[in-house]
């Protein structure tokens, strides 16, 4: 159940958006200035989405916004603005702080929810980025590893890991670059295996 904050410093519509969210499958938590909005999104655990009212004690909803985006989150939240202004330059002032939307007071309730589900697409979205890059830069950090000298035992070719285990080649690369190896031969072996009268018929065949 993705968590979402509401901040307001009128109890009747933090207790209305909490009923509101948790019915359409959210889990809310509720608060009442801006400060203690600012220490949930930047704390441990913090929700990704964020519905803020515009004045609030303390921090303005604007106010919230910019110094969450300027702390150091492993993930952003979408932050919606709630305000009963109507002036394109305060609108265009909260977006320049860091909003992601806005509805203008007094709300429908089927806007407001409709662009919380907006807002949890894009955060979806965000979440399954953020896991790709950390696959690549796994699967990048495995290939680093594969880019120095690799001891290889002269008689059997068996590789040497970090740890001083030895292993079959192809397990190794396989291991590491997430390869899987079938078997041949190539056209000089076939040749000298042939004139030494040591093909198989296993190897006379397609390869496997």
């Amino acid at each position: 159940m993705m968590r979402i904050l509401i901040a307001d410093d009128d109890g009747n519509i933090r207790r209305g958006l909490s009923s509101l969210v948790a019915a359409d499958g959210f889990e809310p938590l509720a608060c009442g200035s801006g400060e203690e909005a600012l220490r949930i999104l930047c704390g441990g655990s913090a929700p990704l989405l964020g519905v803020l009212d515009w004045m609030m004690p303390g921090l303005t909803g604007p106010e919230v916004c910019r110094r969450v985006r300027n702390a150091d989150l492993p993930l952003q939240p979408y932050l919606i603005i709630l305000t009963a202004k109507t002036d394109f330059r305060d609108i265009a002032a909260a977006l320049d702080a860091g909003a992601n939307d806005h509805v203008r007071k007094p709300f429908s309730m089927m806007e407001l929810k409709a662009r919380i589900r907006v807002g949890k697409r894009v955060t979806e979205l965000q979440i399954a980025l953020r896991e790709r890059i950390d696959q690549a830069e796994a699967a990048l950090a495995q290939v680093g590893q594969l880019r120095g000298l690799l001891p290889v035992c002269a008689y059997c070719r068996k590789v040497r890991d970090d740890k001083a285990y030895w292993h079959n080649i192809e397990a190794y690369l396989a291991a590491h670059i997430n390869t899987k190896f079938t078997e041949g031969i190539c056209p000089e072996c076939a040749t000298r295996l042939e004139s030494e009268g040591n093909m198989s018929p296993k190897l006379q065949g397609e390869p496997v």
